[in-house]
């Protein structure tokens, strides 16, 4: 009955409500039982006058022992967080409702708190994340604790469950993250290697956290790829050299000719014309290599920008083919242009599609036979063919070849013809004039674009380059 009654009151076990009401009402009992023992008192009215002081003291304490109960319960509550403003206690005893008014100020002090500074969190992660580099934050045993979007994305999403030597295999850089730990060196900065995911140069810093921060983060790690600089420097160290190395030619060629003039050939008007007439063919030939050489580089430096425009490659084709129509008829030649139905759209940056198709026909019209006839053939295709040395994207894909009727070139030569400067000595002994840079320039521009380039060439059909664009999809 007891129990009944306590769970519908809502009272707790173990609340010392009976010792309370016993505690209170001991004195009382204690001068009651002797005045009776001394006949100062009925004992009847003794025990009735105890009974009415133990009845006034449960009515005084239990109000108050019951909202204490409330204010436990309310408490725990608030402590899971499972209480909004909507459900605030409200009792009725003034020192129970001081206390939780008291409570309640707490909570709501409390909840800005972490409202600001759950923010601020927020916040310092947006900004984090917005970083371009790597960033790391680690504890004493050199175990990620944090992560940005950039080191995340660089070294993998289940970076915070590892440590440190299991992300960098170098041990110049685990030295020096050791150091930073261990206290013998409040910052450190290094240049090391790393292979995986891919062969890189990084550079890192690595800084204790100042003494006041708190919670489990002591030192802080910045990375930066040094990889894409030393590309950029090799290019342009590239780029120089072989400027210098293929205008050194024209230039000697232009500084002997007009050395003549000068000279012996100051009188001789027929000299003179033949003369000029190669400077201003070598003038040609080097405004033409300068040109060439930087559209290569220029490719290079945004090669690992892959485009994403959505390109019809119908038009490009028929504009290069019409462009380069009396080029064709000098040399007693035709363009054929022959185009599948439905030809799909590609994924790609049209000016350069068009650079590599109007490269392609011209090489086509220099190098093919006089009086044959030039095929530009543009069909779809299930997939792009695989390749050892270059990046192709999975799918469909918008195959653009174009067939010239020239002497079969050999295998090892084939392999070749992409290199930069790389020309056929059939062609130099033809006195074909050439860069040697149109083919570097295609396959640059396929890498950019994630497609392939191949080449075919035998005795009956000729030689045909063709390349292959990935198709467009709106759902990328």
């Amino acid at each position: 009955m007891f129990e009944k009654s306590r769970r519908a009151l809502g009272f707790e076990k173990n609340t010392q409500f009976v010792e309370r009401v016993l505690f209170l009402s001991f004195p009382t009992a204690l001068v009651f039982i002797i005045l009776a023992a001394f006949n100062m008192v009925d004992p009847m009215l003794a025990v009735i006058s105890l009974a009415a002081v133990v009845t006034f003291n449960i009515v005084l304490l239990f109000p108050l022992t019951f909202e204490l109960q409330q204010i436990k319960k309310y408490v725990a509550k608030l402590a899971k967080g499972e209480i909004d403003d909507n459900d605030l206690l409200a009792l009725s005893e003034d020192e129970a409702k001081e206390l939780v008014e008291v409570i309640n100020n707490m909570h709501h002090f409390w909840a800005q708190k972490t409202d600001l500074l759950e923010a601020q969190t927020i916040s310092d992660t947006a900004v984090l994340d917005s970083l371009p580099d790597p960033i790391m934050v680690i504890d004493r045993a050199g175990n990620i604790l944090g992560a940005n979007l950039s080191a995340r994305t660089s070294f993998g999403e289940k970076i915070t469950d590892k440590n440190i030597d299991q992300v960098f295999q170098s041990n110049n850089f685990i030295r020096a993250v050791s150091k930073v730990l261990n206290k013998e060196s409040a910052s450190e900065n290094l240049i090391f290697y790393v292979g995986e995911p891919i062969d890189q140069k990084l550079y890192a810093h690595i800084k204790q956290l100042p003494w006041l921060s708190k919670g489990r983060a002591v030192a802080v790690i910045s990375v930066y790829d040094l990889t894409k600089s030393m590309k950029i420097e090799k290019m342009q160290s590239d780029f120089v050299a072989n400027a210098s190395h293929e205008l050194r030619t024209p230039l000697s060629v232009i500084s002997g000719f007009v050395e003549t003039l000068q000279t012996t050939a100051r009188d001789d008007p027929e000299a003179q014309k033949q003369f000029l007439q190669i400077i201003a063919d070598q003038t040609e030939y080097m405004s033409n290599l300068i040109e060439n050489l930087l559209s290569l580089s220029k490719i290079e430096l945004g090669q690992d920008e892959h485009p994403q425009d959505e390109v019809n490659v119908l038009p490009i084709v028929s504009d290069v083919a019409k462009s380069l129509t009396l080029k064709a008829k000098a040399r007693h030649m035709k363009i054929h242009v022959v185009k599948a139905k439905n030809i799909d759209t590609v994924k790609g940056d049209a000016q350069q599609i068009r650079q590599i198709v109007q490269n392609l026909t011209d090489n086509a019209i220099k190098y093919g036979l006089p009086e044959t006839e030039i095929t530009i053939r543009t069909e779809n295709v299930d997939k792009i063919p695989s390749s050892k040395t270059l990046k192709i994207l999975p799918g469909k894909a918008v195959a653009i070849s174009v067939n010239n009727k020239g002497p079969k070139i050999g295998a090892e030569k084939l392999a070749r013809l992409t290199e930069r400067f790389y020309r056929l000595q059939e062609h130099k002994d033809q006195n074909i004039r050439g860069t040697g840079l149109g083919l570097a320039i295609a396959k640059h521009i396929i890498i950019r674009h994630q497609g392939n380039i191949t080449v075919n060439s035998n005795g009956y059909n000729g030689t045909t380059f063709t390349i292959y664009l990935p198709v467009f999809n709106r759902e990328d």
